[in-house]
């Protein structure tokens, strides 16, 4: 069950033909694979073993899967890490997992040596690199992992509080993996853009091992800039774009889109995509199929499936062997279009929180992972995301879903981003908030106006910030607790 198997196997069937390319760069399967039974013989010389946590901070280069691929191969743990974590960040981490080494791009040595405090660690330098592995003979044996063992660890976003290290095991990724590429019928022909963070669950999945696993090749970005991303689509023939909402509003902002018929298909996670978002994404040319999941689901738990069955605005159904209910505060299922918390029970379902296990029996109760994330089921058994239960606004007694709000936001032309929030207020409790930042011209009193006229009364925001661009995590999410500080409102 060890995940090395999948490249083994590629390699076996593929040859020669390319794994990885990086613009010029190009790294064929076998010598994907090659270069991972090195990586694997030279830990094995620094002492690692199998269960060995090892922490990987680099950023979307083809050494990510040699590492990644060759740690797992020897039965270790990988600990994928945000490369531009800063020295007290890096410690946390590291003294959580108790990591026996870390491999880093070589631009992050500053606060690598900084943040490791004894803990050994090995830089990643092109070519350098390249000429280490060359020195160490290949140990072709792949350790035999069972399913359940853990093969990552990863570190949550915190997008809505603080992190924590999510177990996944080797069925987790394999399985979720597999998953992905017979969804969206991935095959040797596949081009597929690795624009999300490989470090992140979304990209690992969906775009690594996902194509690893169906033999396409993946072609990188090492960081998500809309302008290159398009050049890259055109240039290496991409037929398959794994994204986030704020990825497709920055490439329909770029004066370059066009006609965007070359992907064969979209695919939207990590969190709601605007309905107007996605129909002006399929006006250019390509469908947008909307997925969802979190990190503890390894990524994916439901989604829409291409063709007629597909449904705008919704997430689909569970996939292959996966469950979902929607439930109420004691834990029982709620009938098709009632509001109540999303659970989810399979074999995508992480193995438990890192050295937590109270945090561990909470999300996981009777065999569901409680997300947290509200939403409902239509008669067709077809899911539908409302919110994050944290992020649930209550103003006077009334109940507002953010994401509801945002919806009609988007709506206005001149919005390009927008979130909505509660901020606390003396006499109802919570304020609806909305900040937003604009490709137009516009007014708070315009915005204001706007939404009051398309929901109920208690429902549109009076107050409404600002900024040129909100924030947001590594892969692009907004982070709405960044947004929740005192500041100076528009009134």
């Amino acid at each position: 069950m060890n995940l090395a198997e999948r490249l083994r196997a590629a390699a076996g069937r593929l040859g020669g033909r390319t794994a990885l390319t990086l613009d010029r760069e190009r790294l064929g399967y076998r010598e994907l694979e090659l270069r991972s039974a090195r990586t694997g013989a030279l830990l094995r010389r620094r002492g690692i073993r199998p269960g060995d946590r090892v922490a990987v901070m680099l950023p979307n280069v083809p050494e990510f899967a040699v590492v990644y691929y060759g740690i797992l191969r020897i039965g270790a743990v990988v600990v994928p890490l945000d490369p531009l974590l800063k020295r007290r960040e890096i410690a946390a981490y590291l003294g959580d997992c108790g990591a026996r080494l870390v491999i880093a791009w070589h631009a992050y040595a500053e606060a690598v040596e900084a943040g490791t405090d004894g803990t050994d660690y090995l830089f990643v330098v092109p070519g350098e690199f390249g000429r280490l592995l060359r020195g160490v003979p290949p140990e072709d044996d792949v350790a035999g992992t069972s399913g359940d063992d853990t093969a990552v660890i990863l570190y949550s976003a915190g997008t809505t509080g603080p992190t924590k290290g999510i177990e996944l095991t080797h069925a987790n990724l394999g399985g979720n993996a597999a998953t992905v590429a017979r969804m969206h019928g991935l095959g040797v022909d596949d081009v597929v853009l690795g624009a999300l963070p490989l470090y992140h669950a979304f990209g690992q999945t969906c775009a690594l091992n996902a194509t690893i696993h169906a033999g396409g090749r993946l072609t990188l970005l090492e960081r998500f800039d809309a302008g290159r991303a398009l050049e890259v689509i055109r240039r290496d023939g991409v037929t398959v774009f794994h994204g986030v909402p704020a990825m497709f509003i920055a490439l329909l902002d770029h004066p370059a889109v066009s006609d965007m018929s070359i992907l064969r298909s979209c695919v939207s996670g990590g969190a709601a995509l605007p309905l107007d978002v996605l129909r002006a994404f399929e006006e250019r040319g390509c469908p947008i199929i909307e997925g969802y999941g979190l990190s503890e689901t390894s990524p994916l738990a439901a989604s829409n499936r291409s063709g007629a069955g597909r449904r705008p605005g919704s997430i689909g159904r569970p996939i292959h062997g996966v469950e979902m209910r929607v439930v109420g505060d004691d834990g029982r299922e709620l009938p098709r279009g009632a509001i109540g918390e999303l659970v989810v029970r399979g074999p995508n379902v992480m193995k438990g929180y890192w050295n937590d296990p109270e945090a561990t029996a909470h999300a996981i109760r009777d065999g569901w992972l409680h997300t947290g994330d509200l939403g409902r089921a239509d008669d067709d058994g077809v899911f539908y995301l409302v919110d994050r239960r944290r992020d649930v606004i209550i103003r006077g007694g009334y109940t507002v879903y953010p994401r509801e709000v945002e919806e009609v936001l988007y709506e206005h032309p001149a919005v390009r981003q927008a979130a909505v929030v509660g901020v606390p207020h003396p006499e109802v409790g919570e304020e609806i908030t909305a900040v937003v930042s604009l490709r137009g011209p516009a007014t708070a009193d315009e915005l204001r106006a706007f939404v009051r006229e398309r929901v109920a009364a208690y429902k549109y925001p009076r107050r409404i910030r600002f900024l040129d661009e909100l924030p947001v995590g590594p892969t692009g999410k907004i982070l709405k607790r960044a947004l929740t500080a005192p500041a100076p409102s528009v009134r």
